[in-house]
């Protein structure tokens, strides 16, 4: 990338990524081995496992593509479920490239290959208080790629051995990964509303259509009640 940041301070700031990630590298080891595990389980072979993480490299939906395999899988339903899951990256990676100036042409494209839920809340995280390097985003997302095709692997070794390793509970760090990162963007009632508004959306769609669609019903409904708030805001005299 072409910054003019010297070679330390790009050690500095990846240094600096790293260390936020750090808690979350914790967590995504249970992760990918409950992932690699429930995978093998499913009928996939270690090797192709790996290669779900390191293509697809998006845990939400390759939790849910498991959900959703059969045998012969139905390739058209699992890529629609896997687009409704991941749409929430337009959104996320629109977010995040704005703040990527030192990221050059196509480098800034590359690096939304390995964008994920936790690179973009770190990365958020930074922008409110400096500014966000690439040095820094490199440092929060990469780790977080290469750990979870790891544990990916070891999972799909370990439960080829130790069968269903869910019962151990380990699938519990994927919801609390994500209420860290909700509660670092709480901003008191108004994000309340949009959480229970996308709680509650996603809950009754969940209950009444199948499939995927309630991830998308969350996620619209979520984003209808910030809009609602940002227009009443705009609305109110200064």
């Amino acid at each position: 990338w072409e910054d003019g940041m010297s070679v330390s301070e790009k050690r500095a700031e990846f240094t600096a990524g790293l260390s936020a990630a750090a808690p979350l590298l914790v967590a995504m080891v249970p992760i990918g081995v409950v992932f690699g595990a429930v995978a093998i389980g499913k009928g996939l072979s270690p090797l192709e496992a790996s290669l779900m993480s390191l293509l697809v490299f998006a845990g939400g939906s390759q939790f849910v593509a498991m959900d959703l395999w059969t045998h012969p899988a139905s390739w058209s339903a699992l890529g629609f479920a896997a687009l409704l899951v991941n749409l929430r990256h337009v959104l996320m990676s629109a977010s995040i490239a704005g703040k990527l100036d030192d990221f050059t042409g196509w480098r800034k494209y590359a690096a939304m290959l390995v964008l994920t839920d936790e690179s973009w809340a770190l990365s958020e995280f930074r922008a409110m208080t400096a500014n966000l390097t690439a040095a820094f985003f490199i440092g929060a997302a990469l780790p977080i790629y290469l750990l979870w095709n790891l544990s990916t692997l070891a999972g799909a070794l370990l439960g080829s051995v130790m069968g269903d390793m869910s019962i151990l509970g380990l699938d519990f760090a994927f919801p609390a990964v994500f209420i860290v990162l909700l509660m670092g963007f709480w901003k008191g009632r108004e994000t309340g509303f949009v959480l229970l508004a996308s709680a509650s959306a996603a809950c009754l769609t969940y209950a009444l259509v199948p499939g995927a669609w309630y991830i998308a019903a969350g996620a619209l409904a979520g984003l209808a009640v910030a809009a609602f708030g940002d227009e009443e805001q705009a609305e109110q005299p200064a």
